[in-house]
């Protein structure tokens, strides 16, 4: 089932991707809420198929150690309302990042992040 787009959803997609230079596809769905870091845009990346719930964080900076590095996202993961994602995480493809989490290091592909700080765990598999 494909999630609906605000008209604000649509022109925040807008402004990230051209004004800002934002590498997210197209298939990505943004809560309206959610903050993804603008004082380094061009350090965003986010893979097809990702869903980025309520109040969200994904931070590229941290002005008290200068640092402006990358922070990835892989395809196809669940990022839950009110989860911080610090600066130079590569979150892996189809993980569960769970609302509240603080993920403050990588999370590899398949995995689930939880906590603050984040425990990361091998998701279950899917059920047949």
């Amino acid at each position: 089932m494909q999630r609906r787009e605000s008209w604000k959803q649509k022109v925040q997609r807008l402004l990230r991707a051209h004004l800002w230079g934002m590498d997210i596809h197209p298939g990505v769905w943004i809560a309206e809420t959610a903050l993804i870091d603008r004082t380094w845009p061009r350090g965003i990346h986010i893979a097809p198929g990702c869903v980025i719930g309520e109040e969200a964080v994904i931070l590229t900076h941290d002005l008290t150690r200068g640092l402006y590095v990358d922070t990835r996202i892989g395809a196809g993961t669940f990022i839950g309302a009110r989860a911080i994602i610090l600066p130079g995480v590569t979150v892996g493809e189809g993980c569960i990042i769970e609302p509240g989490a603080l993920v403050n290091r990588d999370v590899p592909d398949f995995h689930v992040a939880q906590g603050n700080p984040a425990s990361i765990a091998p998701r279950d598999p899917a059920p047949a």
